[in-house]
């Protein structure tokens, strides 16, 4: 009886919400195997400029913080379904453009300018869809399947992060990287094409949107959210978590595997894994322990409240990117153990997955649960400016640091910053009660 009622209630019943996970599925492993391919070729065509690719990494971030209150406006004055499905086809046949340029120019220098090019346009485009995407959950879901409808993209982002990226390690590998955008290009149109077949009820404001309009309800929007303690408090946390922790998987891991362990003279399994494929490696060992919190999460009652327990996580996740800055400086800056800073650094991505996916669920649901849902697509904008506001800083200090005092400084200056973001959102008396 409860087996069947379990059945008859499970999210993936919802028409909807299948097309936007498989939408999402598409999308998002386009996504990975970009991210992937375009971290280490800007490395190789650079000569291992980790500035350069820091640069990046910055000016990305920084066209997605400037579209982002643009797309919080429209995703509660348009059709969040049309806004993913036509954002998805501009990404799609912004990279295939790309690709036929690149096939054109092939010097460095104009390969260099059509990525960064491209990163931008795309990151525009990308911070227009994002929070209409994180808006339509509760439009399309019952409020007491918003944990397990994130619990699952949770899980499909895990099983993406262990066989997108093996398989971007792959293809990186052995297909040249015009054919690898091709591909990519592919894939988002794939995605247009399920989220194009989305239906709800959507009700468009009889005010047409203009730039006025559009500057009032982002102040609406900062003015909802102040009334909101719990999520000001995260958002004053997570911007300096980010800051101090995107560094480490945005430059440090690809300045390792490009200098420490392509310049050793063995590996643990050089037989078998090239230095690209151990990068797979981390993402998988940080996908199946995300994928285990998920599992967990999905079958488990929604919490009234989660933020004490949420800061608890944090903590321990600091813990551990500390004790792999100890690895780095002990075992690679000042020894010649590389093997055992492998073993460290996937053991460290299995803690850290499974606690980042425990944190980031419960989190994200109490957020949908407490925000009306008219302004769900604007306070999703400013969360995410203010969670990611100071990552392009954070990159290109990351790439200044690496390229002037290495790996060990870097990593310090980070596992220092996120402990002590991570012990004030602990002891914040707002965020216990998210």
């Amino acid at each position: 009886m409860d087996s069947n009622k379990q059945k008859k209630d499970n999210v993936f019943r919802n028409r909807n919400f299948r097309l936007v996970f498989l939408g999402a599925l598409v999308s998002e492993l386009g996504a990975i195997l970009y991210s992937f391919a375009v971290s280490f070729y800007i490395l190789e065509i650079s000569g291992n400029n980790a500035f350069l690719q820091g640069l990046y990494l910055a000016l990305c971030g920084a066209a997605m913080l400037v579209f982002t209150p643009v797309g919080g406006v429209m995703g509660d004055r348009k059709s969040k379904a049309k806004i993913m499905y036509v954002c998805d086809y501009l990404k799609g046949g912004m990279i295939l453009l790309a690709t036929a340029l690149m096939l054109l120019f092939r010097e460095a220098q104009a390969q260099l300018a059509i990525l960064f090019v491209l990163g931008i346009l795309g990151n525009s485009v990308s911070g227009i869809f994002n929070p209409a995407a994180g808006a339509i959950f509760p439009h399309i879901v019952r409020e007491e399947q918003l944990q397990q409808a994130n619990s699952y993209f949770t899980m499909k982002n895990s099983m993406e992060s262990i066989l997108g990226v093996v398989l971007a390690g792959v293809l990186y590998a052995v297909l040249p990287i015009h054919t690898l955008f091709f591909l990519i290009g592919v894939c988002y149109i794939a995605s247009g094409v399920s989220e194009m077949m989305i239906r709800y009820d959507f009700h468009p404001p009889e005010e047409q949107l203009t730039l006025k309009l559009a500057v009032r309800d982002m102040a609406d929007g900062v003015a909802y959210l102040k009334t909101k303690k719990a999520i000001l408090a995260l958002l004053a946390s997570v911007l300096f978590i980010n800051f101090f922790f995107a560094p480490v998987t945005g430059n440090f891991l690809p300045f390792f595997v490009k200098t420490d362990l392509t310049a050793a003279p063995s590996y643990l399994l050089d037989r078998v894994l090239t230095p690209e494929l151990w990068a797979s490696v981390f993402s998988v060992c940080f996908g199946v322990s995300s994928l285990l919190g998920a599992a967990i999460l999905s079958g488990r009652a929604q919490a009234e409240k989660c933020g004490r327990k949420a800061a608890r996580l944090l903590c321990a996740a600091a813990a551990v990117v500390i004790v792999l800055t100890v690895c780095y400086y002990s075992f690679v800056d000042r020894g010649a153990q590389v093997n055992v800073f492998l073993i460290a650094l996937s053991v460290g991505c299995l803690l850290i997955g499974f606690l980042i996916s425990s944190f980031n669920i419960p989190v994200t649901t109490a957020i949908m649960r407490i925000v009306d849902r008219d302004k769900l697509s604007k306070v999703n904008s400013l969360t995410s400016i203010g969670s990611q506001g100071m990552i392009p800083i954070a990159s290109v200090l990351a790439g200044a640091i690496l390229e002037a005092f290495g790996g060990t400084v870097l990593l310090a200056f980070c596992s220092v910053g996120f402990a002590v973001t991570a012990m004030c959102l602990l002891f914040s008396r707002e965020f216990k009660e998210l």
